[in-house]
C-alpha cells in the first residue's frame, strides 16, 4: 500500500467520525427539546396567564372555577327554595288533613248524639212527681249520659236567675216581672241543652223574665 493510499484512508475515516459526532449531537439536542416540551402538563398550560387586549391579566383556570362556583351557588339556592316550598306545602296539607279528620269526627259524634237525645229527653219526662224514673229506666238514662260524656258531650248549665244567653239558651216564653234586677234572666228551665266541646248541639229551652 502506498503512502498516498494511506493518507486517503485516514482522511475518509476522519470524515466519517465527524459525521457521526454531528449526527449524535443533533439527536441529543432534539431529545432535550422534546423532553422539555413533554414536561409541560395540561394543568401548567391552563395556569399560563394570558394578556388581554386591554392589558389586564386573568388566570383562565381561576376564572373557570369562579364561574363553576357561581353556578353551584345558584343551583344550591334553587334546591333550597324548592325544598322550603315543598316543606311548607306539606305542613299546610298535614294541618288541613288533621282539621278535616277532627271535623269529620265531630260531625259523626254530633249526629249520634242528636239521634239519642230524644230518648234521653223521653226518659226525663217520664220521671214522676218525686223526680225518679221507674225501675230499670234510671240505669238506661245513666248509661246514655256516660256515653255522651265519653264522646265529649256535656250538658249546658242553666239555672233560674242566670242571665239569658242566646248563644246557649232558647227562649220558649217570657214571664213578666216588676223586679228590674230579674229582667232578662231565666225564670224557668224546660229542657236541658247539650254541647260537643264548644259546639252547641241543642240549646237549653227556658223561659225569660221580662220587666216592663
Amino acid at each position: 500500500m502506498t503512502k498516498k493510499q494511506n493518507a486517503k484512508d485516514k482522511k475518509t475515516h476522519s470524515h466519517i467520525e465527524e459525521t457521526q459526532e454531528e449526527f449524535f449531537s443533533d439527536n441529543e439536542n432534539e431529545t432535550d427539546a422534546d423532553i422539555d416540551n413533554a414536561t409541560h402538563t395540561p394543568d401548567e398550560v391552563d395556569d399560563i396567564e394570558i394578556v388581554s387586549d386591554d392589558g389586564g391579566r386573568e388566570n383562565t383556570k381561576l376564572k373557570k372555577i369562579q364561574k363553576e362556583l357561581e353556578r353551584c351557588r345558584k343551583e344550591k339556592q334553587e334546591y333550597l327554595d324548592g325544598w322550603q316550598r315543598t316543606k311548607a306545602d306539606y305542613v299546610n296539607a298535614l294541618r288541613r288533613f288533621e282539621q278535616d279528620v277532627k271535623k269529620a269526627e265531630n260531625i259523626g259524634v254530633q249526629k249520634s248524639v242528636e239521634a239519642l237525645l230524644p230518648v234521653l229527653e223521653s226518659l226525663n219526662r217520664a220521671q214522676g212527681a218525686e223526680g225518679k224514673l221507674p225501675d230499670g229506666f234510671d240505669a238506661i238514662a245513666k248509661q246514655l249520659i256516660c256515653a255522651f260524656t265519653a264522646m265529649g258531650v256535656t250538658s249546658i248549665s242553666a239555672h233560674i236567675g242566670d242571665v239569658f244567653d242566646p248563644t246557649l239558651h232558647e227562649a220558649l216564653s217570657t214571664d213578666d216581672t216588676e223586679d228590674a234586677s230579674k229582667d232578662n234572666t231565666i225564670s224557668k228551665v224546660f229542657e236541658a241543652g247539650w254541647k260537643l266541646h264548644d259546639t252547641v248541639i241543642q240549646h237549653t229551652k227556658v223561659s225569660v223574665a221580662y220587666c216592663k
